[in-house]
Parts: C-alpha cells; structure tokens; sequence
C-alpha cells in the first residue's frame, strides 16, 4: 500500500482536492495526528495549507521535510494577504529548489525533498515550544498570544472577582485566566477547551493543579452536560482561517449558556468593535458591562 500524503490545514478545494487517505496533522484538528510527534507511519509527499506566523511557518515545513523521503514532493500554499510570498525564501532557506506560482490570491509553491536539507534543527528549535522568561509560561509560536500579555485578557483579570464552585475557561490559550481562577480557593474544578492541540499542550504544562482538567476540542461541538457550572470564563478567538469570523464569539456564547447553570455567570472579554451585545442578551438573563479600556470590553452576564 502506498504511504499516505501528510496533509497540514484545508487548502482551498478550488485550488486542491484533499487527497484520499491523507493524514491531518494541523494542531486545529482533534482527530488529527500531532505533527510534533513521532510519526506513526511513513508519507509519500506533503500538501500544506502553510500558517501565516514566520517562526510556526517555518516549522511546519522543515518538519515536513524532516518526515518525508528524498525526492518526496511539497506542495505549500497561503493566501497572499497570509504569508503566500514567503513560503518560497522559507523553503529556499531550507535547501529547496522551489517553483513559485500565484493562482487565485495565493502562491502555490512545489519542491522535492533534497537529499539533505539545510537548517532543520533552526527551524525546528525557533518553533517548537519553550518556556518563556518574560511571561513565565510554556509557550510555541503559533498559539494566542505566545509572546505577549494579551491586553484583553489583562482586562478581564483586573476586574474578574472570586469565583466558586465549578466552571471552564473556553478558548484557554497557554492557561493564564485558568491560573488566576485557581487562586481562588472556593473553586472545585475547571475545564480548559482549546482547539489548538498546543494550546493545550502548553496549559497542561502550566497549570499544575488537579482541579484543571484538558480539552483538545471544538468548544462549538462539545458534548457532555448542560447546566452543570457554576461559571465561565473566556476571551473566545473572532478568527477563522485567518478571517474575522464574528459568530465564533456568538457560539461561544451559546455554548456558554448552555453549560452554565440557572444563576451561573459568564465573563466575557472582547475587542470593542465586537458585536456580542445581541448575542449575550439573547442567551442571558442579565448582562452587565464590568470594563472598557485599551479598545476592549469585558462583560458579567447571569
């Protein structure tokens, strides 16, 4: 049996049709294989839809690489506006020979795997994860906010009161709400929901308590109980596929009132511009705007 393709993201059916068999290895993928891992079986050629982050760009592809035979081919591919004219001085860099076509606002790049490829380990160490001084948390470029205090998140914390009993932080990056939240001793237990299997990667080396537990999911399709917490916290991604995407904040809130019980909160932060009033009234009983400041919001709603 021919070994399979290593599929990384949803390239653009209008440019690629997904091959048959192929193996996802994007962290946005619960089902997927963790591309960080050992392999658990050969691949015959590689299809990337390549992220737009250089250091995360460029470790996707020498992994890539790293994973294939010589003479195996790649083909990466982004839109223009995403990183699409540097795939080809990335792959270059790399020890490729590239050809580099634009089609449809992207640029489709296509190499063989060389014999023996240049500056693997760089690429590979600039983007793997790490431990960061300055924030003090595991972090890997490629997650949000892997190298910054999130001025949105700070928000919320400034203004985010003891909390109790049991609840979930949805969308919980590196963990940084999930750890303020356990400093409060009248909370039982917190879930952590993250799409971005490093987000998670990275919460659970962070977060060091056995009232947290970690979930590599779609916090849009969770399943599991409703009305059984207390609270929830979360500052819910607006992108998808690099694309503003405001309905994501609209779901999160859904799944929020979902989960929360009668009289349970929700503390929601959010860039300004965000139109998450309708949907938070809709879902809730009460919303009460708790700070603005920096061009975010936070909200308490019960």
């Amino acid at each position: 049996m021919k070994p399979p393709v290593l599929l990384y993201g949803h390239p653009p059916p209008a440019l690629f049709s997904e091959p048959a068999g192929a193996i996802q290895v994007s962290p946005l993928e619960p089902t997927g294989q963790d591309l960080s891992a050992p392999p658990v079986q050969d691949f015959a050629s590689a299809l990337i839809l390549a992220p737009p982050g250089r250091l995360e760009r460029e470790w996707v592809l020498a992994r890539a690489l790293q994973l294939l035979p010589p003479g195996a081919e790649v083909i990466a591919l982004a839109p223009n506006d995403r990183g699409g004219p540097r795939i080809a001085p990335a792959l270059r860099a790399l020890g490729c020979r590239v050809t580099d076509e634009p089609k449809r606002r992207h640029r489709i790049c296509r190499t063989l795997r060389p014999e023996s490829p240049e500056g693997l380990e760089a690429a590979l160490e600039a983007g793997a994860a790490r431990r960061d001084g300055g924030l003090g948390l595991w972090t890997q470029p490629g997650v949000f906010s892997w190298d910054r205090r999130d001025p949105g998140t700070a928000l919320l914390l400034e203004v985010l009161p003891p909390l109790a009993g049991r609840g979930a932080d949805f969308g919980c990056g590196l963990g940084v709400i999930a750890l303020r939240v356990l400093d409060d001793p009248g909370v039982t237990g917190i879930e952590l929901w993250d799409l971005d299997r490093r987000a998670i990667a990275c919460a659970r080396r962070n977060v060091h308590d056995p009232r947290a537990t970690f979930h590599h999911a779609d916090v849009r399709r969770m399943q599991g109980s409703e009305g059984d917490l207390d609270f929830v916290v979360m500052n819910p991604p607006f992108h998808d596929g690099g694309r503003e995407d405001r309905a994501l904040g609209a779901a999160f809130i859904a799944a929020a009132a979902r989960r929360l019980r009668p009289g349970g909160s929700c503390w929601i932060t959010a860039n300004r511009h965000l139109p998450y009033e309708a949907p938070l009234a809709a879902a809730f009983r009460e919303v009460r705007p708790r700070a603005e400041g920096g061009g975010f919001k936070v909200y308490e709603a019960l």
